[in-house]
């Protein structure tokens, strides 16, 4: 049985950016930058206590829906899972090209490097969060052995 104290890891419309003024905000001032060849992450701190996701995967750089798709399941699922150490945080995550060329363990690792490099940012800038982001392997098997 769930008890009442279990960190839930669900994905509500509450941890996505949605509306043009939150991503127009993050665009404005982001502090907090990781770019890669591939993608560039950006973030500010928002004043909500939860962390939310912004996409923007262009056509430009990803030409197949079923590319642009792939990459934003695996932002998505990568950010679901690590949700808890990102308080306080409004990130998006844009695409560059060649995007379409990483599989999805190279670009699951790579996301996770520039996720530490945004907390790290972060936390110098003085924003309390949680622990370090954790593998998905590793939270699940976290998940598992909590009771």
């Amino acid at each position: 049985s769930p008890d009442s104290c279990s960190i839930s890891f669900s994905f509500p419309k509450s941890l996505r950016l949605l509306e043009s003024g939150d991503f127009k905000r993050v665009f404005d001032d982001a502090p907090f930058r990781a770019s890669h060849q591939n993608f560039l992450i950006l973030a500010r701190t928002n004043d909500l206590g939860h962390p939310r996701l912004g996409l923007v995967i262009a056509k430009k750089h990803l030409r197949l829906a079923v590319q642009r798709n792939r990459i934003k399941r695996l932002i998505r699922e990568n950010f679901r899972i690590n949700q808890h150490t990102f308080t306080g945080i409004d990130v998006i995550v844009l695409s560059r090209k060649g995007l379409e060329n990483l599989d999805n363990s190279a670009f699951t690792q790579q996301l996770n490097q520039q996720w530490q490099r945004i907390l790290k940012k972060a936390r110098q800038h003085g924003l309390r969060s949680q622990p370090q982001v954790t593998t998905p392997v590793a939270e699940n098997n976290a998940q598992a052995t909590d009771h």
